[in-house]
Protein backbone atom coordinates (compact mmCIF):
# COMPACT_ATOMS: atom_id res chain seq x y z
CA UNK A 1 0.00 0.00 0.00
CA UNK A 2 1.37 3.29 -0.90
CA UNK A 3 0.14 6.94 0.15
CA UNK A 4 -2.44 7.45 -2.76
CA UNK A 5 -4.09 4.26 -2.04
CA UNK A 6 -4.99 6.36 1.54
CA UNK A 7 -5.60 9.78 0.23
CA UNK A 8 -6.25 9.16 -3.24
CA UNK A 9 -4.80 10.77 -6.82
CA UNK A 10 -4.00 14.52 -6.93
CA UNK A 11 -7.16 15.55 -9.37
CA UNK A 12 -10.21 17.44 -10.09
CA UNK A 13 -13.47 16.41 -8.46
CA UNK A 14 -15.51 15.52 -7.43
CA UNK A 15 -14.83 11.73 -7.93
CA UNK A 16 -11.60 9.68 -8.07
CA UNK A 17 -13.15 6.54 -9.44
CA UNK A 18 -15.77 8.79 -11.78
CA UNK A 19 -13.47 11.56 -12.79
CA UNK A 20 -9.79 10.82 -12.07
CA UNK A 21 -10.32 7.21 -13.55
CA UNK A 22 -12.36 8.92 -16.40
CA UNK A 23 -9.78 11.16 -17.27
CA UNK A 24 -7.03 8.53 -17.13
CA UNK A 25 -9.10 6.00 -19.17
CA UNK A 26 -9.48 8.93 -22.10
CA UNK A 27 -5.67 9.79 -21.94
CA UNK A 28 -4.25 6.04 -21.92
CA UNK A 29 -6.80 5.68 -24.87
CA UNK A 30 -5.12 8.55 -27.04
CA UNK A 31 -1.68 6.95 -26.01
CA UNK A 32 -2.71 3.77 -27.34
CA UNK A 33 -4.42 5.32 -30.77
CA UNK A 34 -1.16 7.04 -30.85
CA UNK A 35 -2.12 10.36 -32.54
CA UNK A 36 -4.51 13.01 -32.01
CA UNK A 37 -8.08 11.90 -31.91
CA UNK A 38 -10.68 13.57 -34.12
CA UNK A 39 -13.31 11.13 -33.76
CA UNK A 40 -14.66 9.29 -30.70
CA UNK A 41 -17.52 7.40 -29.71
CA UNK A 42 -18.06 6.68 -26.39
CA UNK A 43 -19.78 4.09 -24.76
CA UNK A 44 -20.98 3.91 -20.81
CA UNK A 45 -21.68 0.91 -18.77
CA UNK A 46 -23.11 0.09 -15.45
CA UNK A 47 -22.46 2.68 -12.51
CA UNK A 48 -20.93 4.87 -15.31
CA UNK A 49 -23.70 5.38 -17.42
CA UNK A 50 -26.20 5.78 -14.48
CA UNK A 51 -24.39 8.62 -12.53
CA UNK A 52 -21.58 9.64 -14.91
CA UNK A 53 -22.76 12.82 -15.82
CA UNK A 54 -23.55 14.16 -12.31
CA UNK A 55 -19.91 13.67 -11.34
CA UNK A 56 -18.50 14.50 -14.64
CA UNK A 57 -17.47 11.46 -16.25
CA UNK A 58 -18.20 12.25 -19.58
CA UNK A 59 -16.16 15.90 -19.11
CA UNK A 60 -13.14 13.57 -17.71
CA UNK A 61 -13.24 10.97 -20.43
CA UNK A 62 -12.99 13.87 -23.25
CA UNK A 63 -10.31 16.15 -21.39
CA UNK A 64 -8.01 12.65 -21.09
CA UNK A 65 -8.67 12.22 -25.35
CA UNK A 66 -7.56 15.96 -25.47
CA UNK A 67 -4.29 14.61 -23.74
CA UNK A 68 -5.41 16.15 -20.16
CA UNK A 69 -4.07 14.69 -16.62
CA UNK A 70 -6.35 14.23 -14.29
CA UNK A 71 -5.72 17.15 -12.44
CA UNK A 72 -5.60 19.40 -15.28
CA UNK A 73 -7.93 22.82 -14.36
CA UNK A 74 -9.67 22.61 -17.73
CA UNK A 75 -11.34 19.43 -17.22
CA UNK A 76 -14.68 21.15 -16.81
CA UNK A 77 -14.35 23.05 -19.95
CA UNK A 78 -13.35 19.65 -22.10
CA UNK A 79 -16.38 19.82 -24.61
CA UNK A 80 -15.83 23.13 -25.70
CA UNK A 81 -12.20 22.72 -25.90
CA UNK A 82 -12.71 19.84 -28.19
CA UNK A 83 -15.08 21.53 -30.23
CA UNK A 84 -12.46 24.57 -30.66
CA UNK A 85 -9.72 21.54 -31.31
CA UNK A 86 -11.52 19.63 -33.91
CA UNK A 87 -12.99 16.43 -32.28
CA UNK A 88 -15.94 15.44 -32.38
CA UNK A 89 -17.81 12.91 -30.04
CA UNK A 90 -21.21 11.37 -29.27
CA UNK A 91 -22.81 9.24 -26.04
CA UNK A 92 -23.99 6.27 -25.61
CA UNK A 93 -24.84 3.03 -23.60
CA UNK A 94 -22.93 0.05 -23.54
CA UNK A 95 -24.63 -3.71 -23.53
CA UNK A 96 -21.64 -5.86 -21.34
CA UNK A 97 -21.77 -9.02 -19.55
CA UNK A 98 -19.57 -9.47 -16.33
CA UNK A 99 -17.77 -6.03 -16.74
CA UNK A 100 -16.67 -3.94 -13.73
CA UNK A 101 -19.84 -1.38 -13.14
CA UNK A 102 -17.41 1.07 -14.00
CA UNK A 103 -16.42 0.67 -17.62
CA UNK A 104 -16.62 2.56 -20.67
CA UNK A 105 -16.03 1.04 -24.61
CA UNK A 106 -14.49 3.98 -26.75
CA UNK A 107 -14.15 3.59 -30.95
CA UNK A 108 -11.91 6.14 -31.63
CA UNK A 109 -10.07 7.51 -34.82
CA UNK A 110 -7.08 9.37 -35.07
CA UNK A 111 -5.68 12.16 -37.28
CA UNK A 112 -3.75 9.95 -39.30
CA UNK A 113 -6.41 7.58 -39.85
CA UNK A 114 -5.98 4.62 -37.08
CA UNK A 115 -8.73 3.36 -35.69
CA UNK A 116 -8.75 1.39 -32.03
CA UNK A 117 -11.56 -0.07 -30.01
CA UNK A 118 -10.37 0.22 -25.85
CA UNK A 119 -13.03 -1.33 -23.12
CA UNK A 120 -11.40 -0.20 -19.85
CA UNK A 121 -12.37 0.47 -16.03
CA UNK A 122 -11.87 2.81 -13.73
CA UNK A 123 -11.03 0.67 -10.51
CA UNK A 124 -11.09 3.58 -7.63
CA UNK A 125 -8.21 5.80 -6.58
CA UNK A 126 -7.16 6.88 -10.18
CA UNK A 127 -6.54 3.55 -11.09
CA UNK A 128 -7.84 1.91 -14.18
CA UNK A 129 -7.57 -1.40 -16.12
CA UNK A 130 -7.52 -1.59 -20.12
CA UNK A 131 -9.73 -4.73 -20.47
CA UNK A 132 -9.65 -4.88 -24.09
CA UNK A 133 -7.80 -3.34 -27.36
CA UNK A 134 -9.41 -3.77 -30.86
CA UNK A 135 -11.49 -7.08 -29.51
CA UNK A 136 -9.02 -8.74 -27.91
CA UNK A 137 -8.73 -9.03 -24.58
CA UNK A 138 -6.15 -8.65 -22.18
CA UNK A 139 -5.53 -6.81 -18.74
CA UNK A 140 -2.98 -3.43 -18.59
CA UNK A 141 -2.97 -1.19 -15.72
CA UNK A 142 -0.46 1.17 -17.81
CA UNK A 143 1.18 2.17 -14.06
CA UNK A 144 4.75 1.43 -15.61
CA UNK A 145 6.10 2.29 -19.15
CA UNK A 146 4.36 -0.41 -21.53
CA UNK A 147 4.74 -1.30 -25.06
CA UNK A 148 1.65 -3.02 -26.65
CA UNK A 149 2.69 -5.07 -29.71
CA UNK A 150 -0.20 -6.23 -32.23
CA UNK A 151 1.30 -9.20 -34.19
CA UNK A 152 0.01 -12.60 -35.78
CA UNK A 153 0.00 -15.50 -33.45
CA UNK A 154 2.62 -17.59 -34.91
CA UNK A 155 5.56 -19.55 -33.67
CA UNK A 156 8.79 -16.91 -32.75
CA UNK A 157 7.10 -13.56 -32.43
CA UNK A 158 7.13 -13.33 -28.23
CA UNK A 159 11.06 -14.54 -29.12
CA UNK A 160 12.21 -12.15 -31.32
CA UNK A 161 10.45 -9.22 -29.53
CA UNK A 162 11.81 -10.67 -25.97
CA UNK A 163 15.27 -11.13 -27.74
CA UNK A 164 15.14 -7.71 -29.13
CA UNK A 165 14.89 -5.60 -26.23
CA UNK A 166 17.25 -7.72 -24.41
CA UNK A 167 20.18 -7.03 -27.13
CA UNK A 168 18.97 -2.86 -26.22
CA UNK A 169 19.66 -3.65 -22.57
CA UNK A 170 16.02 -2.85 -21.97
CA UNK A 171 14.69 -4.29 -18.83
CA UNK A 172 10.89 -6.14 -18.77
CA UNK A 173 9.46 -5.74 -15.62
CA UNK A 174 6.15 -8.03 -16.90
CA UNK A 175 4.52 -9.44 -19.82
CA UNK A 176 1.52 -11.00 -21.16
CA UNK A 177 0.56 -12.58 -24.09
CA UNK A 178 -3.25 -12.48 -25.45
CA UNK A 179 -4.40 -13.86 -28.52
CA UNK A 180 -8.42 -14.06 -30.31
CA UNK A 181 -7.38 -17.69 -31.54
CA UNK A 182 -4.80 -20.30 -32.24
CA UNK A 183 -2.90 -18.37 -35.77
CA UNK A 184 -4.74 -14.99 -35.19
CA UNK A 185 -4.49 -11.98 -33.85
CA UNK A 186 -2.80 -11.11 -31.30
CA UNK A 187 -1.41 -8.61 -28.68
CA UNK A 188 1.40 -8.54 -26.33
CA UNK A 189 1.87 -6.23 -23.75
CA UNK A 190 5.58 -5.25 -22.27
CA UNK A 191 5.78 -3.61 -18.68
CA UNK A 192 9.42 -2.12 -18.56
CA UNK A 193 11.49 -0.78 -16.01
CA UNK A 194 12.54 2.32 -17.86
CA UNK A 195 10.73 4.59 -20.75
CA UNK A 196 12.38 4.15 -24.43
CA UNK A 197 12.53 6.41 -27.40
CA UNK A 198 11.21 5.99 -30.77
CA UNK A 199 13.90 3.95 -32.09
CA UNK A 200 13.09 1.16 -29.82
CA UNK A 201 9.65 1.53 -31.41
CA UNK A 202 11.01 1.59 -34.73
CA UNK A 203 12.98 -1.55 -34.63
CA UNK A 204 10.34 -3.96 -33.14
CA UNK A 205 8.00 -2.33 -35.39
CA UNK A 206 10.21 -3.68 -38.54
CA UNK A 207 9.68 -7.25 -37.07
CA UNK A 208 8.24 -9.97 -39.37
CA UNK A 209 4.35 -11.03 -38.41
CA UNK A 210 4.55 -7.07 -36.25
CA UNK A 211 1.23 -5.10 -36.95
CA UNK A 212 1.63 -2.34 -34.71
CA UNK A 213 3.34 -0.87 -31.96
CA UNK A 214 2.19 1.23 -29.55
CA UNK A 215 3.79 3.11 -26.94
CA UNK A 216 2.43 3.91 -23.50
CA UNK A 217 4.89 6.37 -21.00
CA UNK A 218 4.20 7.03 -17.84
CA UNK A 219 5.41 10.37 -18.71
CA UNK A 220 3.74 13.34 -21.00
CA UNK A 221 1.16 13.03 -23.13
Amino acid sequence: MNIFDILGPVMVGPSSSHTAGAARIGLMTRKLLGAEPVEADIRMYGSFAATGKGHGTDKAIIAGLLGMEPDDMRIPDSFSIAEKEGLKFTFGTADLKGAHPNSVVLYVKGKNGRERKVQACSLGGGRIMINELDGIELNCTCEMPTIVVNHVDLPGRVAEVTTMLSMLSINIATMSVYRDRRGGRAVMVVELDQEIDESVLNILQNLKGIVKVTYISTGGK
